[in-house]
């Protein structure tokens, strides 16, 4: 699942698609080799965290932290078979509890421990989140928990994976087409080939090691390190695939759990499913996104209508095709930009705005969003290693181009905005050089786990709904709240009070809904920038 990351008329045609079984599937899949070693593995790993605990210190080395946030590491087992073994440092963070009630200062709100974020991925690093304590819809939770951010094993300061030089790992201007050529399709599974050679070559042996069951027994060894006998977690996105396996595999170590954004944990969509999905309903938001500015045509003057502003964003992708952007932005970036707008509606005002200017001849803004940015390619390089290593060795995928081919041509014919991208981030999966895991079943049965709170968006493109629904059906107990009619990715103290409402409740109070409850939609970004001012001085027409 990208995180970067079906409501349409299209849908009987898609859930047909989906609900195929994707034949050719890899051969190598293997169970967990870890085993009932890797049990006893975790809990030794988990008992010496304990035992020593985590030495916070100054930030030293992440740049942009203030002196309030403490540093520090955990060692966790390369191998969970073999917990003498070789040790990974994960890199995490933390801000103490204020214990301030920032509505009543004479107020000291009693502490409950550790808050333990993830934001998805895989790939995405949690050493920031500590932040968060600063923004107004989170001060509450910042008063009573300490929040704690991490870099999961790969990322960025924790042993960070690598499958090709950073120096050559953004490539552009490039192609993004639609409905890609023989030629076009050959030359992507050659890439992706080199790219899965390149994984191998420069992580070795330890590449198996890096999925996300091995990610659910760190934040084990982690809850042992601050000291916790039980978890207090908030997985977004990816996150909470990983965090429901820990629900799954220690359900007695859960305190409260907060699963953000859901991705769907059946096992038979880990991975290739579930990103079929995405693709689908990527095609809805972006829709959503055209509707959008064709309702304010006056201010960007792309079209009264989606088709319209369909049209206008197929003449920008034809001229970057002819005569890229500053010479760094073609098709490929630009997909890219307008990608970011299924993920989050307040980047529609920024994209609707690049994309009025270019086609009035100035290109100033569509390059400063969309170009690529050399500072930022160690980064990116490593995330979308950690991203293919944790996909590729979480379960099995077709190893026949064909199969690709034939599922996502039909996918294309109805959903051709972003399902072709999404292949080429997934297809060196087809050529892995690791073994991989048998998807574990979440589940949980009645009085095993605490309640749970699953929060989804009704229109998420990035994790669909139907993942929330298969979540909390899942996780006996669990409570779904559900923002309707609306699509950003990940809610959790965003800029709904409804769902911040019940947020805070839980995690406060330990109170729960009903075993479902509903939030109206938060209000649709307002379009800002020049050519909003523009508007506003010309006479409505």
């Amino acid at each position: 699942m990208r995180a970067a990351v079906l409501h349409s008329a299209t849908g009987a045609l898609l859930l047909t698609l989906l609900s195929a079984v994707p034949a050719g599937g890899t051969p190598n899949a293997v169970p967990d080799v870890a085993g009932i070693a890797g049990v006893a593995g975790v809990a030794l790993a988990a008992e010496r965290a304990a035992a020593k605990g985590i030495d916070f210190g100054a930030c030293s080395d992440v740049p942009d932290l203030p002196a309030g946030v403490e540093c520090g590491t955990v060692s966790v087992p390369l191998d969970y078979a073999r917990p003498n073994g070789e040790q990974l440092a994960l890199a995490v963070s933390r801000v103490r509890a204020t214990h301030r009630d920032p509505h009543n200062s004479k107020r000291r709100v009693p502490g409950q421990g550790s808050l333990v974020f993830n934001p998805g991925g895989p790939g995405a690093s949690g050493l920031y989140f500590p932040l968060v304590g600063m923004v107004p819809a989170w001060k509450r939770l910042g008063a009573a928990y300490d929040l704690v951010g991490y870099d999961p094993r790969g990322v960025g300061r924790s042993a960070p994976l690598s499958c090709e030089d950073p120096k050559t790992f953004f490539k552009g201007p490039a192609a993004a087409p639609v409905h890609p050529s023989e030629a076009y399709k050959r030359e992507r599974v050659a890439r992706a080939k080199a790219y899965a050679r390149g994984c191998a070559r420069r992580t070795g042996d330890a590449l198996r090691h890096y999925h996300s069951l091995n990610n659910a027994r760190d934040l084990d060894v982690l809850r042992a390190a601050l000291g916790e006998d039980r978890l207090t977690f908030l997985g977004a996105s990816y996150g909470t695939y990983f965090g429901a396996l820990y629900a799954t595999l220690f359900p007695s170590h859960v305190r409260r759990m907060v699963f953000d954004a859901a991705v769907n944990p059946d096992p038979a969509r880990i991975w290739y499913r579930n990103n079929l999905g995405q693709s689908a309903a990527f095609e809805s938001r972006w829709e959503d996104f055209r509707e959008w500015v064709a309702r304010h045509d006056r201010v960007y003057g792309l079209g009264g209508t989606p088709q319209a502003v369909l049209r206008s964003y197929e003449r920008a992708r034809a001229r970057l095709a002819a005569e890229p952007a500053g010479g760094r932005v073609g098709p490929a970036q630009l997909q890219g930009a307008f990608l970011q707008a299924g993920y989050y509606d307040d980047y529609w005002p920024s994209r609707a705005e690049a994309l009025s200017t270019y086609l009035k001849g100035d290109p100033k803004r569509l390059i400063a969003l969309a170009a690529p940015a050399p500072e930022a390619a160690a980064e990116a390089e490593n995330a979308n290693a950690v991203y293919t290593a944790v996909e590729c060795n979480d379960g099995p995928w077709p190893t026949d181009f064909r199969v690709w081919d034939r599922d996502n041509t039909r996918l294309a014919r109805v959903a051709p905005f972003e399902t072709w991208d999404n292949v080429w981030a997934n297809l060196p999966c087809a050529y892995w050089p690791a073994p991989r895991q048998q998807p574990p079943d979440v589940r949980t049965g009645p009085g095993e786990l605490p309640a749970t709170l699953i929060l989804a968006a009704e229109r998420d493109a990035a994790a669909p709904y139907d993942g929330a629904l298969e979540l909390h059906r899942r996780l006996t107990g669990s409570v779904l709240v559900t923002e309707r009619d609306a699509g950003t990715h990940g809610i959790a103290g965003g800029p709904n009070p409804c769902v911040n409402g019940h947020l805070e409740t839980y995690l406060l109070q330990g109170r729960l809904p009903a075993r479902r409850a509903a939030c109206a939609p938060h209000a649709q970004p307002r379009p800002a920038g020049p050519a909003e001012r523009a508007a506003a001085a010309r006479p409505a027409r």
